[in-house]
């Protein structure tokens, strides 16, 4: 038996510059996200059968004879990839929400990552992170046609607080954001994650957004200059710059697809900024799913009465990224 434990991932500037429309054609040469993993994961078990069937357990349960008849895509591809055939069993777990609809936290993605790493370990094979990034991408976006940037493949299998720079030529580099203990505690006493209670297709958003890339360009330029301007105010203490751009950055993020926000979005993130916070986001795609939000201490009691019908949802940094973490 094999488990392994994939984090999910908050990203915090620079979203949609992963895409490789943007960064293969970006007037800096590149695009970069900074995001981090929460102690938040998705797990996977996987056993050797005693007769020659797959079975598969996630919100559903698949018992068949073949790769070819598994149902769920992430997991068929991800047997094809590593040339298992027969005689398995998987299963998925994850501490929030299972849903096709995706909540916004890297899910499917950590799920790509963490079976593939599972499944290399059944062999006896060793992957690396980048590795296991890579083939996630190659099953998400080349195999299942899945119109997505390519954050989230590393993020989760990296793991940590780190900037990503998404280079023309495809070459991605992974820079850990090193900080005294102080600025990162103090950043991480002022976010708060909601759970707006709405899981939403971001298949859809992620097309759209994906079609005004050209037209948007521009205004990612801006995402990839505020990542770089959020990145130095912390470094130098100054962590109240995040709240404030984080504002800024949603306001255009908003532009970039219909679905992005909505009434309750707009809703709840408007009374959380009467009620002390400085700045948030949805985060991933949009339209539902977590709203991270950057509250000064002082006001944290305040917002959490104003989005009392909100799930709270309390988190802190995983530095690692994907591992095994039980092997018999």
């Amino acid at each position: 038996m094999i488990i392994s434990k994939t984090p999910l991932r908050a990203s915090f500037f620079g979203g949609g510059c992963d895409f490789a429309d943007y960064y293969q054609n970006s007037k800096y040469g590149y695009g970069c996200v900074i995001s981090v993993t929460l102690d938040m994961h998705v797990y996977i078990t996987v056993n050797k059968r005693f007769d020659d069937k797959i079975r598969v357990v996630y919100t559903g349960n698949e018992l068949v004879d073949s790769v070819d008849e598994v149902q769920h895509n992430i997991i068929r591809e991800a047997l094809r990839l590593t040339g298992i055939e027969s005689g398995i069993e998987i299963v998925y777990t994850a501490d929030l929400p299972m849903t096709d609809l995706g909540v916004g936290l890297g899910s499917s993605s950590a799920l790509a990552v963490g079976v593939l790493n599972a499944l290399h370990t059944y062999k006896g094979e060793y992957a690396t992170a980048r590795q296991l990034a890579q083939e996630a991408i190659e099953i998400e976006i080349n195999r299942l046609g899945q119109q997505i940037g390519i954050q989230d493949q590393y993020a989760v299998a990296c793991g940590g607080f780190n900037k990503y720079i998404f280079n023309a030529d495809n070459t991605v580099e992974v820079l850990p954001i090193v900080l005294r203990s102080d600025i990162r505690n103090k950043l991480l006493e002022k976010l708060m994650l909601f759970y707006t209670g709405n899981p939403r297709d971001s298949r859809k958003i992620f097309v759209e957004q994906k079609k005004n890339i050209v037209e948007h360009r521009e205004m990612l330029d801006v995402l990839v200059d505020a990542a770089k301007e959020a990145l130095d105010a912390l470094q130098a203490g100054n962590v109240d710059l995040w709240g404030e751009l984080l504002n800024k950055t949603w306001e255009i993020k908003k532009t970039f697809a219909s679905a992005i926000s909505n009434q309750l979005i707009d809703e709840m993130y408007d009374l959380a900024i009467r009620n002390g916070a400085v700045g948030g986001k949805i985060l991933g795609a949009g339209g539902g799913g977590f709203m991270l939000l950057y509250v000064p201490i002082e006001y944290q009691e305040d917002l959490k009465r104003a989005l009392s019908q909100f799930r709270q949802i309390p988190f802190y940094i995983d530095m690692q990224g994907s591992r095994i973490i039980f092997t018999d």
